[in-house]
């Protein structure tokens, strides 16, 4: 069963980028290596032009699991999305009840995760504990690293 995921229009894109990426220079340099392989003499006994057939096999694969993830994919409308819960795509203020740390992120599908930018996917531990929590509210997260409690103060588009 395919698993439908939402992304912002600018993840969407960049996911189709990869995929035409992938069809066209991808597919060009994996043929490009087997004719330069199968160049070399005897097929029965030459490394280079198995490992090219495994790279070109292994380059299909990726694109075709990257076909079904975009041809799974839905636009998120944030016009109608409740801005009183955390919910995909909220920007969230949250305070380390531990440390007392304010920490900013905006949850995301896990393709767009980026802890860099200030992205974590709604399939993390913590965005898993942030879902559907309002303003005010506390969240008490199983990480790896034990439990952590946070506050949220801020919940915003």
């Amino acid at each position: 069963m395919a698993t439908i995921n939402y992304y912002t229009p600018e993840g969407l894109q960049k996911l189709k980028d990869e995929l035409q990426d992938l069809k066209i220079r991808g597919r060009a340099k994996a043929a490009e290596d087997l004719r330069e392989a199968r160049d070399k003499g005897d097929l029965s006994e030459n490394a280079e032009y198995d490992a090219a057939k495994e790279a070109q096999g292994l380059l299909e694969m990726k694109i075709s699991k990257l076909e079904e993830v975009v041809g799974n994919a839905r636009l998120l409308d944030e016009t109608n999305l409740d801005l009183t819960k955390v919910l995909i795509m909220s920007k969230v203020k949250l305070k380390n009840l531990k440390n007392n740390m304010v920490l900013d992120y905006t949850l995301v599908a896990e393709e767009e995760a980026n802890l860099a930018a200030g992205k974590i996917s709604v399939k993390s531990p913590i965005g898993k504990g942030l879902l559907g929590k309002s303003a005010g509210d506390t969240a008490e997260i199983t990480v790896p690293a034990g439990k952590l409690q946070f506050q949220i103060l801020e919940i915003s588009r």
